[in-house]
């Protein structure tokens, strides 16, 4: 009897882990648009508010800020209360983001509303990547990449209508309708989500002989963030993470008003049966081959090794980028490469959670990749100050210098001192640091929503005007420096150890390792 008890509850387990992975990528879905569906507001926003790109742009930072920098916490809480509550009031905040935005009559309160379309849209994708770590240790790299193609493909479809509805009924209404259908959804995939067990692992799966280079690299204990970001594994990665991130979210955030200065975004482009203006048409296909890249990237690195699969999707992004610049007044020519551009970028978001579960374990999976995904809202600041670049406009560096400031304060009292320079800073010290460090980028978010905001210093710097292909030179370099850092340094890392963790920090848990037929 006891038997065939857990032989069902074993077969529950398999055919969950499956339900849950597919309810996963419905609620990264529902919640893609918020990022990249943001392009098609600019300019509508631009001339509602009658400001300039670059501040139009500053609510996607506040966007991508928040989505990013609150994901640790929200992964301790996933962690703790379970998905199903988390992810259920991430979908009301992230529809509620969208409602408010279309309501929206100050840059204030647009930041603000986007800024709750961030909490939300953080929540629901730090939670669904978490899952399929902690589910798919025989599949890391290929569940990672499914969910994060629901998030990089999810707009995809959605693209045609959203731009209908903001041409024939304003932006506004297109902010309220879909906010509402969006949140919605993530709702009801949310009563669909668990984690599991303790210590529960796929029967069989480290016996495979498919994608031993992987296996080797993953370790056998599981450390919490704090242990985890005393490893300069870590730190590597999120060097490499940010660095192709930054590349990654200037063209998501610049692409329709780069269109509109080449004059190809209204122009028809016809594949097969399709006919499309430029503009739409490649915010289609950037959104299918963001989305395919993830899982596709995540099977290969699932048998040749993340690292090399990350220098080879890096240098095919920075080669895109390269033929994007040089073929931008061609639509077809945009069309094309702007899609690859985004087939090289995507990649990130499942070869780095993939290497982050490797590397430091699946029990604390969701708040640690939180952590390593902040390195997409680090990338986030230089978008605004792309647009800036590209048209030569003055840009206002407050908010910068003191979120930079901040985390450098922040970084240093709690990682670099004790672990890098091995300095034994007292409790109050640390303490007193890394609060200043807190305070500083908590006051660096709030002057970028309240951009009027007093500061004792003054940093508005009229930047030279490179242009769309100075701005993303800079991206092309990034890219490659990415690629070099990925195969000849982070390649040649040893995978992180209990001696790796200075002495006076608690030692990582050794992972439970019951198994469950899969």
């Amino acid at each position: 009897m006891a038997n065939s008890i857990e032989h069902a509850e074993q077969h529950r387990l398999r055919d969950n882990r499956w339900l849950i992975l597919f309810f996963s990528i419905v609620s990264m879905v529902a919640v893609a648009n918020f990022q990249y569906g943001w392009t098609l507001f600019v300019p509508p926003l631009q001339k509602h508010f009658g400001a300039d790109a670059a501040v139009i742009q500053v609510t996607f930072t506040v966007f991508v800020l928040l989505e990013t920098w609150l994901v640790p916490f929200e992964g301790w809480l996933v962690d703790k209360f379970g998905p199903k509550l988390l992810v259920l009031l991430g979908g009301i905040a992230a529809g509620a983001g969208w409602l408010l935005s279309g309501t929206a009559e100050s840059l204030t309160a647009l930041y603000l509303s986007y800024a709750l379309a961030g909490i939300g849209a953080g929540i629901v994708y730090g939670t669904a990547i978490g899952s399929a770590l902690k589910w798919f240790p025989d599949h890391r790299g290929l569940a990672a990449g499914l969910t994060a193609a629901g998030f990089g493909a999810g707009s995809a479809f959605t693209v045609v209508p959203i731009a209908n509805l903001i041409n024939s009924a304003g932006y506004q209404t297109a902010f309220k309708q879909w906010g509402v259908i969006q949140g919605a959804v993530v709702v009801i995939a949310s009563f669909f989500l668990q984690s599991p067990p303790a210590g529960w692992l796929p029967e069989g799966w480290r016996e495979t002989p498919k994608g031993q280079e992987v296996k080797h690299r993953q370790s056998a204990v599981d450390f919490n963030s704090s242990q985890m970001a005393e490893t300069p594994q870590f730190w590597m990665m999120y060097l490499t993470m940010t660095l192709v991130a930054t590349g990654g979210l200037m063209a998501t955030a610049q692409l329709n008003p780069m269109a509109v200065d080449y004059k190809v975004d209204k122009v028809p482009v016809h594949f097969l049966w399709i006919a499309l203006p430029a503009l739409q048409f490649a915010l289609s296909a950037d959104r299918v081959l963001n989305g395919l890249c993830r899982p596709f990237w995540g099977w290969v690195s699932d048998h040749i090794g993340r690292e090399k699969t990350m220098a080879l999707a890096f240098t095919l992004e920075a080669i895109a980028i390269f033929f994007l610049i040089k073929f931008a007044a061609n639509p077809v020519l945009f069309v094309t490469f702007s899609a690859f551009t985004f087939f090289g970028w995507g990649e990130i978001y499942s070869l780095m959670p993939a290497i982050c579960g490797d590397f430091f374990g699946r029990k604390h999976a969701t708040a640690n990749y939180g952590f390593l995904y902040t390195a997409k809202g680090t990338a986030s600041v230089l978008v605004p100050v792309g647009s800036a670049l590209a048209a030569g406009k003055a840009f206002d560096f407050r908010a910068d210098i003191l979120l930079l400031i901040g985390g450098l304060l922040a970084v240093f009292a709690h990682f670099i001192a004790p672990t890098l320079l091995r300095l034994r800073l007292s409790k109050k010290l640390h303490d007193t640091l890394f609060t200043i460090g807190l305070l500083t980028v908590a006051y660096g978010v709030f002057l970028t929503v309240v951009p009027t905001a007093w500061t004792p210093f003054g940093a508005k710097v009229s930047l030279p005007k490179v242009g769309w292909t100075g701005v993303f030179t800079i991206a092309i370099v990034f890219d490659l420096t990415a690629a070099v850092l990925s195969f000849f340094v982070l390649r040649r890392m040893k995978v992180p150890q209990i001696a790796d963790v200075p002495a006076f920090a608690s030692p990582p848990s050794q992972m439970a390792a019951p198994a469950l037929k899969t």
